[in-house]
């Protein structure tokens, strides 16, 4: 057996799985998109800058961007502090963000839960701020 035969390994191209036939499932809303996009509204519904809105959290505006943009996951101190430099109240932007995710999540069946059984107390949203 020559070197060159001893140093080749057997190699496997790795292929995703194929999609399952039918309609492609739908994607749950990320709770830090939901959240970023009620920051961003708010602000640009205010006409404010970025620079503003970060200046006035205390917060760098990179950061401020990257959370409205969905790319971070905040803190409940810095969400506090962006929603206190809009003017609102951190349950002001959860209370927001919660409407969204209802409003979104209303193309799924509202009389069915997780597991296809009637929706009860535990199929809601609920929120503590």
């Amino acid at each position: 057996m020559t070197i060159r035969a001893t140093n080749q390994a057997r190699v496997l191209p790795l292929r995703p799985f194929p999609a399952p036939p039918g309609p492609a499932p739908v994607r749950e809303p990320l709770w830090r998109d939901l959240v970023g996009d009620v920051l961003r509204r708010e602000r640009l519904s205010q006409e404010r800058t970025l620079k503003d809105v970060a200046d006035a959290a205390r917060i760098s505006m990179a950061y401020l961007s990257e959370v409205e943009r969905g790319r971070k996951e905040a803190s409940s101190e810095v969400l506090a502090a962006a929603a206190r430099a809009l003017g609102l109240s951190l349950a002001d932007v959860l209370a927001l963000a919660q409407g969204e995710l209802i409003r979104l999540s209303g193309a799924r069946s509202r009389s069915t839960g997780r597991h296809g059984r009637p929706a009860g107390p535990l199929g809601t949203v609920r929120l503590a701020a």
